[in-house]
């Protein structure tokens, strides 16, 4: 039997012990560290240190080898699920993201190192809003 990316999303919750949030769109995420900077607002430029896996537990992309992660919040730059995370943060957060395909890559994938369908693992700092 084939289970959903609902059911497989659980499991990988439950194999780990992580409690997170949902939001109404799908993202769970799970703040781990408070941080005392600005909230991220749309509009602002948001830096990250990140480590980007899929559920099997590959490593994808991380800052470490591909550099920190900067987009201009609200422009549509990166997938719509990091976008609507960052969105709860404010600086110096810690944080891990769930993002399901339909808010990352979708069908096709990033073309590169993430496939179709692929529900997406981000374990992140906001080091920095400008």
């Amino acid at each position: 039997m084939v289970k959903s990316e609902g059911e497989r999303i659980n499991d990988f919750l439950a194999r780990y012990g992580w409690s997170m949030q949902q939001t109404g769109s799908g993202l769970r995420y799970l703040i781990y560290h408070t941080g005392n900077g600005k909230n991220a607002d749309t509009g602002n430029i948001a830096i990250l240190n990140y480590t980007l896996t899929l559920l099997n537990g590959d490593t994808i992309y991380t800052s470490e080898k591909n550099g920190k992660k900067e987009f201009l919040i609200g422009k549509g730059g990166v997938e719509s699920g990091l976008e609507e995370g960052i969105l709860l943060l404010k600086e110096g957060d810690k944080a891990k993201f769930i993002i399901p395909s339909h808010l990352a890559f979708g069908l096709p994938g990033d073309g590169n190192k993430i496939p179709s369908k692929a529900t997406l693992v981000y374990d992140l700092e906001l080091i920095q809003l400008k």
